[in-house]
This record gives C-alpha cells, sequence and structure tokens, in this order.
C-alpha cells in the first residue's frame, strides 16, 4: 500500500495531477480542492495516497489533507459508493461540510453530488451518523481559558488523533488566522509540524 508520494509536480488538472517521484511520474486522481491546493508545476509536493484496484487496472487517489482521505475510507466502506464517488463527494463539499451534513441528516445537501441519489444519501446518512456524532469535536477552552473556536477545535482534535502530543499541538496552532475554516486551519497546523 502506497501511504504518500514526495515528489516535483508534473503536471496538474482538473481531475488530477501528476507526481514525478525520482524520474517515475504517478498519475493520481484528486478532488477540485485538492488538486487547487497543490504546489505550482515544477515545485515540490507530498500527497497522501489510497490505491483502488478493479477490473479495470490499478487507480491511485491522491489528497491533500488527511481529514480527506480518512473521509474518503469511510465513504468507500458503504455498499454502493465507489471510489469516483467518493472522490466526487470530496469535489463537491469538504470534508468538515460533508461530516456536518450528515450529522445533521441532510439528505438533500448529499444528494447534490453528482452519482449519489435520495437512497444512496441515505445509506451514507444511516452508515455515518452515528460514528461522526461520537467524533464529532466540541469547543475546548483555548490556552488563556476563553472559548475556542469549535474549527480551532476541530483541528486540535484532529491533530491529537493523528499522534501529536499537546506542545506540540499547541505549536501547531500558533498564528492562525481567527477567520480560517476548519481545511484552512487543519493545513496551516500541518505545514507548521512539516
Amino acid at each position: 500500500m502506497i501511504a504518500f508520494l514526495d515528489g516535483i509536480v508534473a503536471s496538474k488538472g482538473q481531475g488530477g495531477m501528476c507526481l514525478d517521484v525520482g524520474g517515475v511520474g504517478y498519475a493520481l486522481s484528486m478532488s477540485q480542492s485538492a488538486v487547487a491546493s497543490l504546489p505550482a508545476v515544477g515545485e515540490h509536493a507530498r500527497v497522501l495516497c489510497r490505491m483502488s484496484v478493479g477490473d479495470a487496472g490499478g487507480v491511485l487517489f491522491g489528497f491533500a489533507a488527511e481529514d480527506e482521505r480518512s473521509l474518503f475510507d469511510e465513504l468507500v466502506q458503504i455498499s454502493g459508493i465507489g471510489p469516483k464517488t467518493a472522490l466526487a463527494s470530496l469535489s463537491c463539499m469538504s470534508p468538515s461540510e460533508l461530516v456536518s451534513a450528515v450529522v445533521a441528516q441532510d439528505a438533500k445537501a448529499i444528494s447534490k453530488i453528482p452519482g449519489i441519489g435520495k437512497k444512496s444519501a441515505s445509506r451514507i446518512i444511516l452508515e455515518l451518523k452515528d460514528k461522526f456524532q461520537q467524533d464529532a469535536p466540541v469547543a475546548v477552552p483555548a490556552a488563556d481559558g476563553s472559548p475556542e473556536a469549535p474549527a480551532l477545535g476541530a483541528v486540535r482534535e484532529a491533530l491529537k488523533s493523528m499522534g501529536f502530543t499537546p506542545d506540540e499541538i499547541e505549536f501547531a496552532c500558533q498564528d492562525a488566522d481567527a477567520g480560517m475554516d476548519e481545511s484552512a486551519l487543519l493545513q496551516h497546523a500541518l505545514k507548521r509540524m512539516a
């Protein structure tokens, strides 16, 4: 299993990118938001991966952040949701938006994703709502004792689940812009940790 690839962005387009790793070009299918977050062609990038093997051969899927890959993993375990549909879900909604829609049981919002009808949306909600409600972050107090924004609390919980220590999490979250959403905050924190 390929966990990540580290190389030079050879090309990128609407459906993914090609990453040059030591002279070998890896084609990765990615969500539109993940492609948008990539550095420019010719620059270094590290891309998280999942491989799917089917009748037509193997396809390598790429992700900009761990929350995106984790949600992809959850979606492909649902009957009737293949990797392409899971990737389409991540192109239409950010991981936090999709989790919020599942927790709110908003089948209408989920069924707007290409390839997902009302029946599939209901199945996604049924299979994931309990898990997401258990994992849902709660607002935790900041270091100074004041209430912390839910997005920052969610990022702290995500970093904790990745195995970072409280001191590392505190360092990673420093200098974050108050207006950042959950996805941007997580990217900020992971860049600081790198």
